[in-house]
């Protein structure tokens, strides 16, 4: 019997270094990354056709946000009763028709459902891709996180990078044809690979308190800190480059693509980088990069430069969050998921609320000042970045 047990736990961890279930779940990222990708080189051309204001465009994305926290929970207790496989498919499915949604969209009430509804489905299938991932980790023997929010930033990349292109050429209804397309084939390639996990409904009633002990929340802040500069890049980039920079339709699309591009890079290599580091220089030396990187940007002179910038804020925010998780799951004395849930929340909901905020702002002083004092957040995450030695386990148990 003990030779079976050795031979079979040998067998798993000679699994494959690239199964059948981790490159389903890395095309479910890739699917979702690029749909959001999509999305921002056409925030330009949604706030014209709706005659928005730079604040009233900040409260539509605000919608975005909304739909995301509203839908995240429910894809989490979805998850616990029917399993991770069921409902990533359910809101990959429901995921589809929203860029073209978004482009019919005939005034702004219908467009605040539709992108409260596309804002929904992202996050809803983000929490259900990162729990297959889990699953997939578990029955490989292998670490894939890191590698799997990479190809969401690949498919970051490859959205923001043609949508310029493909709106240019075959206008805005064009672009949004052949995005559904392409959407459609990575979620028709992925779905019969997807790994099939147990149901856990246990998990689906909450079982423990927030935590007292101020640690995942000041991991939590800096997870925050880190996620509004990335929110800021997501949904502001393409209309700065445009309105203050004079770049052109296919040209504003480029600052995400250059920051998702940058991210990417950095994710893949981003366990190697900690490996060789450490988690506590990592970070540090990750916020550094992105401090320049988001100045360069805002004291531009031209598009291009400030494109430069969004690269470099790309290779400094790429493993900043990771990071972050990382430590919320090692914190001595507290359940990983109680700590990872508190990082979560607060991390996501500075991305997708806090750039409504900058909406606001931007309206009354411009995006450059708005961009120039991002970077005192990214002090914060510095002054509290001796916390990322939790991230290498080597966390004291004193809180």
């Amino acid at each position: 019997m003990d030779n079976m047990t050795r031979s079979e736990g040998l067998e798993a961890r000679r699994s494959g270094f690239f199964t059948k279930s981790r490159a389903a779940v890395s095309l479910l990222f890739l699917m979702n990354g690029f749909m959001v990708g999509c999305w921002a080189p056409k925030i330009p051309e949604f706030a014209e056709r709706l005659h928005l204001t730079k604040f009233e465009l900040g409260l539509m994305i605000l919608v975005f946000g909304v739909g995301s926290l509203v839908m995240m929970p429910l894809a989490g207790a979805q998850i616990a009763v029917r399993g991770s496989r069921v409902v990533v498919r359910a809101f990959g499915v429901l995921l589809l028709p929203m860029i073209l949604a978004l482009t019919l969209a005939p005034n702004v009430w219908t467009a605040a459902i539709a992108l409260f509804l596309f804002g929904g489905f992202i996050g809803a299938m983000d929490v259900a891709m990162n729990a297959n991932a889990v699953s997939a980790e578990k029955s490989m023997r292998r670490a894939i996180m890191s590698s799997c929010h990479a190809f969401w930033s690949l498919g970051g990349l490859l959205g923001s990078a043609i949508g310029g292109f493909l709106i240019s050429r075959w206008g805005v209804l064009g672009h949004a044809e052949v995005s559904t397309v392409l959407a459609i084939l990575f979620l028709v390639v992925a779905w019969p690979m997807v790994l099939g996990d147990q149901p856990h409904p246990d998990e689906a009633k909450p079982k423990a308190r927030l935590p007292m002990i101020p640690l995942p929340w000041l991991l939590g802040m800096v997870a925050l800190f880190c996620m509004v500069p990335e929110g800021a890049v997501l949904d502001w980039s393409a209309l700065y480059l445009s309105q203050e920079k004079g770049a052109s339709v296919i040209l504003s699309g480029f600052g995400f693509a250059a920051f998702s591009a940058t991210m990417a890079t950095m994710r893949f290599a981003g366990d190697f980088v900690r490996d060789w580091l450490g988690a506590i220089r990592t970070l540090r030396v990750c916020t550094v990069f992105a401090i320049i990187g988001m100045l360069t940007a805002a004291l531009a002179p031209n598009a291009e430069i400030a494109i430069l910038g969004f690269a470099l804020c790309g290779i400094g925010i790429s493993n900043m969050v990771p990071i972050a998780f990382s430590a919320a799951g090692n914190i001595p004395g507290l359940q990983p998921g109680i700590g990872i849930s508190v990082v979560t929340t607060l991390g996501y909901s500075g991305m997708l609320v806090a750039p409504s905020a900058i909406g606001f702002a931007a309206e009354h002083i411009g995006f450059s000042p708005v961009l120039m004092a991002l970077p005192v957040l990214l002090l914060v995450v510095l002054a509290f970045s001796s916390l990322a030695r939790y991230a290498d386990g080597i966390g004291e148990s004193r809180h």
